[in-house]
């Protein structure tokens, strides 16, 4: 039977009632393919595939399900689907752009969690209130970061009005994440869709009113970041500091008294950079002997122990939630969403479309701040909202079948698409929450349904009736992400640098881009060319400099929350694949690992190439063609072997079947 899992059943009942037959079965190199690419965002060796085709037994897909879903690479994949929902970005955007100093550790953090499978109600309530739980860690901390990835004004016109811009992003992002909520729509008036009025919109912001404002330019590098270092050498660093500043103390009352006794300008040069310089050259001649000597007794001891920190680890810094303040500000309603006319005053409660208890949390000028966001964000990870199970495994469903059971997904009100199997979502979710909101199982028991395994196959009678696939009649072609893309032609080229985590990397861009910043020929960081072959989720990601490669391919805007890619067809993708520098580059690494894999027979050489780029044996056809293309470059283009099997590689980079996964 075709139902094999309660999926499958759901699907089958709306298929049935429309008059709809599922599609066949993909053949099982396309999905094998599909599962590489769904889980890891990497295509499967040659090895792999035939390892696939080889198992006959009833659980081999299983098996490769399992097996991806343990892959490091699992993270990587799935942790740039949660980036681009928290506008994830490195950068403040506006006139500067300045960097976001250690934001890194966020996007380091989303990857182990997927790769641990963290359950989905503790990743929220980290992310949410990370420095308010009862056990505070290095990782809950650098959670937190989700609070400072929006844009950033260092210098607005109108501060007050730019920390309400600021505000407004984090209620905005909170409510489509992880509600699938535009609450924001009601910043400046009532809800015109959906019940949501202007007063719960002020009562949600009361939740972060006590993040503490952000501060000036002149903090960017210190503001808010958390010493995250390993508890002992948290401790060794503080007994060296407090002991370097027990020497201070009388080193400077003698630096001081020697002072007093010099020139004016000497004393005007104490004053400036030259401090030291002076204090060398000329404090013995102004403080007696015995000051001298113990003088220089205290500089000695004081550069040993200066040595001793020098020694040490630096310290491990993470940008984390802005830090609160002991007392929340009092909230107000604000007339237009205007911050300089406040209306009523409003306390911290969950929306009222939710009839949810209000939070016990005390709401005087005397009460403690703390606690305000703990208590938001056990409400919405809690199995009493089912909303938010909803909105996750529309997600997973989504980034499985190409859109979600809501086409919307952060956006589940009036004026988002309507569920097309509302009692699927409702199992689903339900199904999640049972299995201890873990990700992993839920995509276990997607990925071995019969709706998951179908193949793109199209039917008249389909296409007659649900053009737009909306009851999951078949699978959904769909066009590699740019990230996807990127990684796929280093992988096939032999040049994948696997190396995980760590600081953003600089693939290297045109001097013609570069010349297009705001310090014409600056702003972009420099790596090696094995950095640069890092997987993409590692890239610097710089609001007004998307590195190219990624921009042309629909990269999002990290200005706010993007709920789903939209695949775009424009020029410069064709001038990237053809032209561009990246993609000539790796199909000359490309033609190199063949020549090292199949040595110098053509035919060798040209199935190779398909069986690396696309994951099957070509057919006698397609490598009769393939070699009388490099015949007729070399005899009537006068390009040698080498440059002729280059530019064939690039023709197999560019191939609708490498780019577009079945």
């Amino acid at each position: 039977t075709w139902a094999r899992t309660p999926v499958d059943r759901f699907i089958l009942a709306r298929l049935e009632a429309r008059g709809l037959r599922p599609a066949p079965q993909a053949d099982k190199v396309a999905l094998l393919r599909r599962a590489y690419y769904d889980l890891t965002g990497l295509p499967p060796s040659p090895e792999e595939v035939d390892a696939f085709l080889a198992d006959d037994s009833a659980n081999a897909f299983a098996d490769v399900v399992d097996r991806l879903l343990d892959s490091p690479h699992y993270g990587e994949r799935w942790a740039r689907h949660w980036l681009d929902l928290v506008r994830f970005a490195e950068t403040n955007s506006f006139e500067r752009d300045g960097v976001k100093p250690n934001a890194w550790r966020y996007r380091d953090y989303v990857i182990r969690s997927f790769n641990d499978d963290k359950p989905y109600d503790q990743f929220v309530r980290e992310q949410l209130a990370g420095d308010e739980l009862e056990t505070v860690t290095s990782d809950s901390i650098i959670a937190t970061g989700y609070y400072r990835l929006g844009l950033w004004d260092d210098e607005p016109s109108d501060p007050l009005q730019a920390r309400y811009d600021e505000l407004d992003d984090i209620v905005a992002t909170t409510g489509q994440v992880f509600l699938g909520l535009t609450v924001n729509c009601a910043r400046c008036h009532d809800h015109k869709i959906d019940p949501i009025p202007q007063a719960d919109y002020y009562r949600l912001l009361a939740f972060f009113h006590a993040l503490r404002p952000y501060g000036t330019r002149a903090d960017q590098k210190s503001f808010n970041q958390t010493d995250i270092s390993p508890p002992e050498l948290r401790a060794e660093q503080e007994r060296l500091e407090a002991a370097i500043g027990e020497l201070r103390e009388p080193m400077t009352r003698i630096e001081e008294r020697g002072i007093a006794q010099m020139s004016g300008e000497d004393q005007r040069k104490a004053e400036t950079r030259q401090r030291e310089k002076l204090l060398e050259e000329k404090l013995q001649q102004y403080v007696s002997e015995a000051e001298w000597r113990e003088y220089a007794a205290l500089k000695s001891r004081l550069e040993s122990l200066q040595g001793d920190q020098y020694k040490l680890p630096p310290r491990e810094m993470a940008l984390s939630v802005a830090r609160s303040l002991e007392t929340a500000p009092p909230t107000h309603v604000l007339a237009r969403g205007n911050a300089h006319v406040p209306g009523d005053r409003v306390t911290p409660r969950f929306p009222r479309i939710f009839a949810a208890p209000d939070p016990a949390i005390a709401d005087s000028e005397e009460s403690p701040a703390k606690g305000r966001r703990l208590a938001l964000a056990r409400w919405i990870a809690s199995p009493d909202n089912m909303l938010t199970a909803r909105v996750l495994v529309n997600r997973v469903w989504q980034h499985h079948f190409g859109r979600g059971i809501v086409r919307t997904p952060n956006n589940f009100g009036q004026l988002g698409e309507p569920p097309t199997h509302p009692e699927l979502l409702d199992w689903l979710a339900a199904e999640f929450v049972r299995q201890g909101w873990r990700l992993k199982p839920l995509h276990r028991l997607i990925m071995l349904s019969s709706a998951y395994q179908m193949s793109s196959r199209a039917d008249p009678n389909g296409l007659a009736k649900d053009p737009r696939n909306d009851h999951f009649w078949r699978f959904d072609m769909r066009r590699l992400s740019a990230e996807e893309l990127r990684d796929s032609i280093h992988a096939v080229s032999g040049k994948l640098n696997a190396t995980m985590y760590g600081p953003g990397i600089y693939p290297e861009i045109s001097q013609e881009v570069l010349a297009g910043q705001s310090r014409p020929g600056e702003g972009w960081g420099k790596s090696s060319s094995e950095e640069q072959a890092r997987r993409s989720i590692y890239i610097h990601v710089k609001r007004s400099l998307i590195t190219p490669v990624l921009a042309s391919f629909d990269f999002p805007e990290t200005d706010g929350s993007c709920e789903a890619r939209f695949a775009t067809t424009q020029p410069s993708q064709a001038l990237a694949m053809l032209n561009g520098d990246f993609v000539n580059r790796q199909a000359v690494e490309f033609a190199a690992r063949l020549r090292r894999e199949a040595g110098a027979d053509p035919e060798q050489q040209i199935r190779r190439a398909l069986r690396l780029a696309l994951g099957r044996t070509p057919v006698p056809a397609e490598v009769e063609r393939a070699v009388a293309l490099l015949k007729t470059l070399q005899r009537e283009h006068s390009v040698s072997g080498d440059a002729a099997l280059e530019y064939y590689c690039l023709l197999v980079l560019n191939l609708n079947e490498f780019m577009y996964l079945d």
